[in-house]
């Protein structure tokens, strides 16, 4: 089949990558000339692990081709797929002025019979309004449908959830269309949901929001136990193992961020506002995210005497988790802006993120040169490299040796019998 992928960033390029490994040839189509020239030269514009290689492969058999041409790309491809950034809003709903932008374009280039498939994350009724949107965008009326079919994709690990889905969704009222997406992804070996736009739209606000839950639920629970001095990772894996619940997104620590999480939780709370169902479960998630930040940094005040003045502190991570270099809503970005308000000088490493400097932080390539003559060092996002290091080096360069685990990625034990000052989230 030939497929169109409106919008190469991380979900179109990825889903777009995938659907050449099935067979399927791929149009990348995108405005950002930027973007479409390291695309054609083979090279991401963002870091995933195992893309690049792929990108490579496809375009090297010319698989995949990436332009700015949209005319063309809409007249020459029966199946589209919306790709865009549906950011967040003012009051917190999806802003979908890139989804118009598109659906008037397919409605005005468009030539024959296509199908128009949502994969970016949208409010309930965005089908409807895609409909609507490429109406008033045709000329004269040729016939289209248009498809729900959410992405379901973990940074990180997008290539192998996206080569092995959990399950595929596919929203919409046509039996035609449906049967042409079925047997688009005829290769896949997972469950398959058909429903109906709106149901598939809501599932993907729906799961993002009951994972972003789980976190804040286990959050806000080790704050209780780390005032009765109990172990969270045990209490993590005694309930992981009911399989009604299962271990994932059950680990305490700063929050959760990213792009889909804090922006999918926020829509579905206006979404349900605007309903007049408001959903105050996911209100409380929201706060417990906030508030975990706020939690941790005054665990590190009272560690280091209640003033952090000109105390120098290293964070070790500033992706919001590791194997990516996505850093919205980074909860190690949040905790760097509180200790800059408190006036640390803070000095930090990340493998792939760079920030700009200013003059009360400093970026370093070395984890060596980032820990040298610091008061305290705080982890902040999980990388493996981080859990390797040669800790009795760093404890030799530090000020004193302080250890916040931000993560509780660290044996809590052995990282004490080396002589830290050890505190991770109930981590007892």
């Amino acid at each position: 089949m030939r497929i169109l992928i409106v919008g190469t960033g991380y979900v179109g390029t990825t889903t777009g990558l995938v659907f050449c490994e099935m067979g399927h040839q791929v149009t990348g189509l995108d405005l950002d000339e930027n973007k479409i020239k390291a695309l054609q030269a083979g090279k991401l514009h963002f870091y995933e692990p195992g893309l690049d290689e792929l990108l490579s492969k496809h375009v090297t058999a010319q698989h995949i081709e990436f332009t700015k041409k949209t005319k063309k790309a809409v007249k020459e491809n029966d199946i589209i797929f919306i790709c865009v950034g549906t950011p967040q809003g003012a009051d917190g709903s999806a802003d979908l002025t890139y989804v118009k932008n598109v659906a008037h374009s397919i409605g005005k280039y468009m030539n024959k019979y296509k199908i128009i498939v949502t994969k970016s994350t949208v409010p309930v009724g965005t089908a409807e309004l895609v409909t609507k949107w490429i109406k008033e965008g045709q000329e004269e009326q040729v016939p289209f449908d248009v498809v729900s079919n959410p992405e379901f994709l973990r940074e990180g690990s997008a290539l192998q959830d996206a080569l092995n889905p959990d399950r595929i969704v596919i929203g919409s009222t046509s039996e035609t269309a449906r049967a042409i997406i079925r047997e688009m992804y005829r290769g896949f070996h997972c469950p398959i949901v058909e429903t109906n736009p709106n149901a598939s739209e809501m599932i993907k606000y729906a799961a993002n929001s009951f994972l972003a839950m789980k976190i804040s639920f286990i959050n806000e629970l080790a704050r209780l136990c780390d005032g009765l001095s109990i172990n969270i990772n045990d209490v993590s894996t005694g309930i992981g193992l009911d399989t009604r619940i299962g271990p994932q997104f059950l680990r305490a620590g700063m929050g959760y961020g990213g792009s889909c999480f804090p922006k999918d939780v926020n829509a579905l709370i206006q979404i349900a506002k605007e309903s007049g169902q408001p959903l105050s479960i996911l209100e409380s998630v929201v706060q417990v995210n906030e508030e975990q930040t706020i939690f941790f940094i005054e665990k590190i005040k009272q560690t280091l005497g209640g003033n952090l003045l000109n105390k120098k502190i290293a964070v070790l991570g500033l992706s919001f988790k590791a194997n990516t270099d996505d850093t919205r809503e980074s909860p190690s970005l949040h905790l760097i802006d509180r200790l800059l308000a408190e006036q640390v000088q803070v000095r930090v490493h990340d493998p792939v993120v760079k920030i700009a400097a200013g003059p009360s932080i400093v970026q370093f390539q070395k984890v060596e040169e980032t820990v040298a003559g610091a008061d305290a060092l705080v982890i902040g996002t999980d990388w493996d490299e981080y859990k390797n290091l040669d800790w009795v080096r760093i404890k030799q360069l530090m000020n004193q040796p302080i250890l916040f685990d931000g993560r509780n990625m660290l044996d809590k034990r052995k990282i004490e019998n080396l002589g830290f000052h050890y505190w991770g989230i109930a981590n007892h």
